[in-house]
């Protein structure tokens, strides 16, 4: 019997080493087992974009002190770096272009542009969606810009801005992109939190920053970096006011959906409604994330 089971010993041994040696043990990456080989291939799958079902549920978020804070600590992380822009010269130039631009009046500035606004990326600006803008009240620009300077210590870039226009109902294309520098605007669908319209009326009723309530918030964000998560790719937003200071913690972010294509509004004359989150429509997202970037202001609000 102890002959036997030396036997079958060897033959696992001999087993372990022959499947051992069908693993790659020279890549370079620390791979020299094959739990190593596994560890290798989702870092590997998940820096492709990749990621397995079961990381896609989305954890449950809780009030704590910590996630209270984290606006602050992610927007200082943000603003560790230093950036050559000269925010009193591109925000005089800016706020009048800006203004012309959104009441459609842009080829009437002649205000010059700040040296440092001529050298920022140009970024196609996302095409408008296949539905009137939303008329735009002058007064929620003026609020817009104001955020803009009050947080210039956050905002890093101040060539382009996004406005959501919470005034208008969901069928309208509300989120307006404005590009500070070329004096342009356009517009795209996007949809509300369910908590901020609970009979589904295509209209926003209320802003909540309450954990749990599934309401859109109010205020200035800050646009920071990009995961893939329960409503795939996504960015993660930090919210400047005590009217939305809750984002990070809430995970309200950009995102597509669905029921924010402008399909939808044939079928049913609204779109449907997010958990708080700015939902665009699926074949927005690039476009969205394009001119956004990183760093930059989405101001949402009432007129």
């Amino acid at each position: 019997m102890s002959i036997g089971r030396s036997a079958a010993c060897r033959e696992r041994q001999r087993q372990r080493s022959e499947r051992a040696r069908t693993y790659p043990i020279s890549l370079g990456h620390g791979v020299r087992t094959r739990r190593g080989f596994q560890r290798f291939l989702m870092d590997a799958r998940r820096n492709a974009g990749f990621v397995r079902p079961e990381e896609r549920a989305r954890r449950p978020r809780v009030a704590t002190e910590a996630s209270k804070t984290a606006p602050r600590a992610y927007i200082m992380r943000m603003t560790d770096r230093s950036f050559p822009i000269d925010r009193r010269a591109l925000m005089l130039s800016g706020t009048a272009t800006a203004a012309a631009a959104l009441l459609g009046r842009s080829s009437a500035v002649t205000a010059p542009l700040a040296p440092h606004a001529r050298s920022v990326g140009t970024v196609p600006a996302p095409a408008s969606a296949s539905v009137a803008p939303a008329s735009f009240d002058p007064t929620l620009l003026g609020k817009a810009l104001a955020a803009l300077d009050r947080h210039a210590g956050a905002v890093v870039h101040r060539d382009r801005i996004a406005i959501v226009d919470f005034s208008a109902p969901s069928s309208e294309a509300r989120l307006h992109f404005l590009d500070v520098v070329k004096g342009e605007r356009s517009s795209l669908l996007v949809a509300h939190g369910a908590g901020s319209d609970p009979g589904h009326t295509g209209f926003l009723q209320r802003f909540s920053n309450d954990f749990g309530s599934n309401a859109s918030s109010e205020g200035a964000f800050l646009t920071g970096d990009y995961y893939v998560g329960k409503h795939g790719r996504s960015q993660r937003l930090a919210g400047l006011d005590p009217t939305n200071d809750n984002a990070r913690g809430r995970a309200i972010v950009i995102h597509s959906a669905w029921y924010a294509n402008p399909d939808i509004l044939a079928a049913h004359g609204k779109l449907g409604r997010s958990q708080g989150c700015f939902a665009v429509g699926e074949h927005e997202l690039d476009r969205v994330f394009g001119f956004l970037g990183e760093g930059r202001l989405l101001y949402a609000a009432k007129a």
